[in-house]
């Protein structure tokens, strides 16, 4: 019944532009109108990430929920963590519209949209009635017309501290002119050195310490990943989270669409997103956590990322099409899969796969 729902609802959803339907899909969660999906509890599938313990490894990406209006509905679809995001210090528009574009053929979504939020005081306004204990990170960024964006990420370490449950620096989307360039070496050293700096001053004042994940580019090359590791490896990040969208348009099927600017997410993201995860973690180890996204959409693409490497998934794009008892739906598949392979927890399958990987060329 619930699938006959999603694919009713799907339909009159692609109907709209997606940015309209974005936002009517925010005013279901908020009402109830989308029912709570989560999958049983299954405790070969719990994972201690970062000092933190996930129900699952399971979580959506920033993006979707980037004003914070509803983590905690999010949650009940099952997912065992969810990001809000990427949020400002002040609130800003963003790209001019249209800017978000449906590749339905290629289940893929480009996306221009430029940090569109409310800003800091209202992310914070809505987290601060959220519980404590529910698994919600805060993605921060920089204004675009910002005249330090390094101190925009630390203002944002000391904004959320109290509500965040981890943080996410991102520096890495397409659509923000010049952001990307933070990902250069000595670029990134500066901000890691201050960001990390702030959360342990918040740390020593709060006695609590609060993990910092960087998320990357997918559209790195050997040298920029080398950089990338070296500096995360130096400054005692707490992970990566390995990638954000892609500039490239290689193999899409809607060449229309394909012609439009911006970050491309979706199944087709899958395969790069995968390849640049497992030559990171080839460069950090096993220790560093890396959080894998791209592509993401069913229990054996989310499999395939841990196996890459990966200690937890994110998930976003594949939503559009594949609905929102899609994160139960991957739970579920996970669960199937420890009882098939006999695994003692899913963690067993971790890197299994990374040579193989690591050895594609992006």
């Amino acid at each position: 019944m619930i699938d006959v729902f999603q694919s009713l609802a799907r339909r009159g959803l692609f109907l709209l532009d997606p940015e309209a339907a974005h936002g009517l899909s925010i005013k279901g969660l908020k009402t109830g109108l989308v029912p709570a999906c989560a999958a049983p509890a299954d405790s070969r599938l719990t994972q201690t990430v970062a000092g933190l313990s996930f129900a699952n490894p399971i979580g959506l990406a920033a993006g979707y929920d980037k004003n914070a209006e509803v983590p905690e509905a999010l949650l009940r679809l099952g997912f065992g963590f969810t990001e809000i995001g990427t949020v400002t210090p002040k609130p800003q528009a963003g790209n001019d519209k249209p800017r978000i574009f449906r590749l339905v053929e290629d289940e893929a979504v480009i996306n221009r949209l430029g940090f569109n939020n409310e800003g800091h005081q209202a992310a914070l306004y809505r987290l601060r009635s959220c519980a404590r204990s529910a698994m919600i990170g805060v993605n921060i960024g920089a204004n675009k017309d910002s005249a330090d964006r390094i101190a925009d990420y630390v203002t944002g370490i000391r904004t959320f501290y109290g509500v965040a449950r981890y943080f996410t620096a991102n520096i890495s989307s397409p659509n923000t002119p010049g952001l990307r360039d933070l990902q250069a070496r000595e670029s990134l050293a500066a901000l890691l050195s201050a960001v990390l700096a702030a959360r342990d001053g918040e740390a020593a004042k709060a006695g609590v310490r609060v993990p910092v994940f960087l998320k990357i580019a997918p559209d790195l090359t050997e040298e920029g990943m080398d950089d990338i590791a070296a500096v995360a490896l130096e400054h005692s990040l707490d992970g990566l989270i390995v990638s954000n969208t892609t500039l490239s348009r290689d193999g899409l099927k809607d060449q229309r669409q394909a012609k439009e600017s911006g970050g491309l997410s979706g199944k087709p993201l899958f395969e790069k997103s995968t390849i640049v995860l497992a030559k990171m973690r080839k460069r950090v180890g096993p220790d560093l956590p890396i959080i894998g996204v791209g592509g993401v959409s069913s229990a054996e693409t989310a499999a395939e990322k841990i196996r890459a490497g990966a200690n937890l998934v994110q998930l976003y794009s594949c939503m559009v099409y594949e609905g929102p008892s899609l994160p139960g739906r991957i739970v579920r598949g996970l669960s199937q899969l420890c009882d098939r392979e006999k695994l003692g927890s899913i963690a067993d399958i971790r890197g299994s796969r990374t040579d193989y990987w690591a050895g594609k060329n992006v």
